[in-house]
């Protein structure tokens, strides 16, 4: 194999998005994992089954995707599913629980299969995609400031070497302002990792049950937040970054890896969105075409973590979270302008983009609905409106 083919699969930068996705996205919910396991009454060894079969299911499906389409189709477990399960779990059994998991999953491949989810998105304006985008990555854009104020030394050590790369080495920017950070943990001796030990997780199957009430009253549920929650806004970060990629296949593909792997304790798998916009973005790569494989080396980590599930909890455990907090922010930032820049660029659509941005940043949930979703409805209606009316008045 050609050397420059090599060094093009071994990229830095590809590889740090891949990390820093990864990173990002285990440490800030795994914990709310390990609580839906447990509401479910799952033992250490069948939690342990739990992240087996959820880094299974993201890196089979984040690879097998971003190399079918060349595109950074990256995949995660639903947070908000996960979320719902810690109290909608109570009073069902395990076998009920992944009958719960069997039937959300099902829902979403029939929605794939159907296309209909493709058809909605078709009707979504590319400003208000972009300003729900910037909505929801504009916490991590404000976490990584308030940090600092705590973390004076860390985070301002890693804002300084940011500013430094991105004038001499564009390219490797989130690389070294990682090592940075994590220089600064070490030297700080907040870094605790004499604890650590390396074992693997294994698969342990659950026999399934079903149970109207709690597919009525879980798996439905847990279906809806998952597709407005999660793939809404995963389709939203794909359109914005100025990708095309048929969204039915990929609906499809991770609803039927969830209906495969639920007996093992992988509830619901859908498309990233903060974290996929961190394989998205020019830190990734400067040419778009190229950004999958940043996707694909995040599946690599998920492999990984999913193969070591406990070893690497603890590991992300012992990081700081302002050290996560600052690498999150810092990889998101040029993802958060360009998203703003493209919501705001056209007079007829700025007022309705931007509410749906307020309303995505504004954190509200409305009858279990994420802010997302309530952000796109109302930018929606707020853009379509005027038009419908002026239509009907002449």
């Amino acid at each position: 194999m050609p050397t420059k083919r090599i060094s093009d699969l071994f990229s830095l930068s590809h590889i740090s998005a891949g990390f820093v996705a990864v990173l990002v996205g285990y440490t800030s919910s795994v914990v709310i994992i390990l609580q839906a396991a447990r509401s479910a009454g799952a033992s250490d060894t069948q939690i342990g089954s739990w992240l087996w079969a959820l880094g299974l299911g993201m890196a089979v499906t984040s690879i097998g995707l971003s190399l079918r389409y060349k595109t950074p189709l990256l995949t995660a477990w639903s947070t908000p599913g996960a979320a719902l399960l810690v109290t909608g779990l109570m009073g069902h059994s395990l076998n009920e629980a992944v009958g719960i998991f069997m039937f959300a999953s099902a829902l979403a491949m029939l929605a794939g299969l159907s296309g209909g989810f493709d058809r909605l998105i078709r009707h979504v304006p590319s400003a208000l995609a972009g300003a729900m985008l910037a909505g929801v990555l504009f916490q991590f854009g404000l976490d990584l400031f308030v940090a600092l104020e705590d973390s004076t030394w860390l985070v301002g050590t890693m804002l300084v070497t940011y500013l430094l790369a991105r004038c001499y080495l564009p390219r490797y920017v989130i690389p070294l302002t990682l090592v940075a950070g994590l220089s600064c943990v070490a030297v700080q001796g907040q870094l605790v990792v004499d604890e650590l030990e390396l074992a693997l997780a294994w698969p342990v199957w659950v026999k399934p049950e079903f149970s109207v009430a709690a597919l009525i009253g879980v798996g439905l549920p847990l279906f809806i937040v998952t597709q407005t929650s999660q793939n809404l806004p995963g389709l939203a970060v794909l359109r914005a970054n100025g990708y095309e990629t048929p969204v039915s296949p990929v609906i499809t593909t991770t609803g039927l890896t969830g209906l495969l792997l639920a007996p093992f304790g992988g509830y619901a798998f859908n498309l990233a969105a903060i974290t996929a916009a961190i394989c998205m973005g020019e830190n990734a790569d400067p040419d778009p075409k190229r950004r999958y494989r940043a996707a694909v080396w995040a599946g690599c980590f998920y492999l990984l973590t999913g193969l070591f599930g406990a070893t690497v909890v603890a590991l992300f455990a012992a990081l700081p979270g302002a050290l996560v907090m600052s690498i999150a922010g810092l990889a998101l930032l040029a993802t958060i302008g360009n998203s703003l820049a493209a919501a705001l660029e056209s007079g007829e659509s700025r007022e309705s983009a931007l509410i749906t941005f307020l309303v995505t940043a504004s954190g509200i949930s409305l009858m279990g609905v994420g802010s997302a979703f309530w952000g796109l409805v109302i930018g929606l209606v707020a853009h379509w409106l005027p038009k419908i009316l002026a239509s009907r008045s002449v």
